[in-house]
């Protein structure tokens, strides 16, 4: 007759000694910690490092981090490359990715900055994303006593006249977005045309846009309407969707060091990390 396995000696401890016990389990929350903090810190070093790089990034020894890249390894998180002994991301981690990055819904994470600029400003704010005629607005929000504008869930908007236009112009550099940009400015009407440098057009909006990181107008789309907008960028870079505050003139700062600027431009920001973008 075989002889039962032996508990490990610390569950041995465990069951002669209660008060070890949540000892026990911190040791192992701290453990998972740790392996978290260096799987993390590999991805935040672009998904491959040696153990010296990958140590000093983490703040732990080089000893300490290769015992929790081993078991990173065995569970097919990490993995070793023989010729440079570089460690990487394995391919756990990958589907690890590839099921958040399908979760990365810019509209989803949207949301949540849509309703605290209409609560902290008290601002009409929305989301737009790009489609085949133009900007088209799919999340709206109104504080309680909304700016009266011709513009709901469907709307699209004018890629020149608009700040939410101009943001994908300037910051989304393809070329059915600049062909909607030449089409509507030959059919601007010459009082419209004249608001736009008259050399290059375009040109000079895309690189202004660029240079703000937003876009902002003041009564060029509605009269008496001012709007800020900010890029919400996805995990490889590009624009996926554009976040939009607006109200009346009169008490809308749209100035460079404005709150409305910041705050606009922080959510986006904020959002843009949540969807995995990584700033240059």
């Amino acid at each position: 007759m075989s002889k039962a396995a032996l508990p490990p000696e610390s569950d041995l401890e465990s069951a002669h000694d209660p008060a070890a016990r949540p000892r026990e389990r911190r040791q192992r929350v701290q453990a998972a910690e740790t392996g978290m903090s260096v799987l993390k810190g590999l991805a935040r070093l672009g998904g491959r490092a040696s153990l010296t790089a990958l140590a000093a990034h983490v703040g732990e020894s080089p000893a300490k981090v290769h015992r929790y890249l081993m078991s990173l390894i065995a569970e097919g998180l990490v993995d070793q490359e023989v010729a440079t002994q570089q460690y990487h991301l394995g391919l756990e981690a990958l589907y690890v990715g590839v099921a958040a990055m399908r979760q990365a819904d810019p509209l989803r994470i949207g949301e949540p900055a849509l309703v605290r600029l209409r609560e902290s400003l008290a601002v009409t704010c929305f989301i737009a994303v790009m489609g085949n005629k133009g900007p088209t607005i799919v999340r709206f929000e109104e504080p309680g006593l909304p700016v009266t504008v011709n513009v709901r869930v469907g709307s699209v908007l004018s890629m020149l006249w608009s700040a939410t236009g101009r943001a994908f112009l300037g910051l989304l550099d393809e070329a059915p977005v600049r062909a909607l940009a030449e089409a509507e400015l030959a059919g601007a009407p010459a009082e419209q045309r004249a608001l736009l440098d008259r050399d290059d057009p375009i040109g000079v909006l895309r690189r202004d846009v660029r240079a703000a990181g937003c876009a902002t107008v003041k009564d060029t789309n509605l009269r008496g309407i001012s709007a800020v907008s900010a890029p919400l960028y996805d995990h490889t870079g590009r624009v996926c969707a554009v976040l939009t505050a607006l109200g009346a003139t009169g008490g809308f700062d749209v100035s460079e060091g404005g709150a409305v600027v910041a705050a606009v431009k922080r959510e986006a920001l904020a959002a843009s990390v949540a969807l995995g973008y990584v700033a240059g």
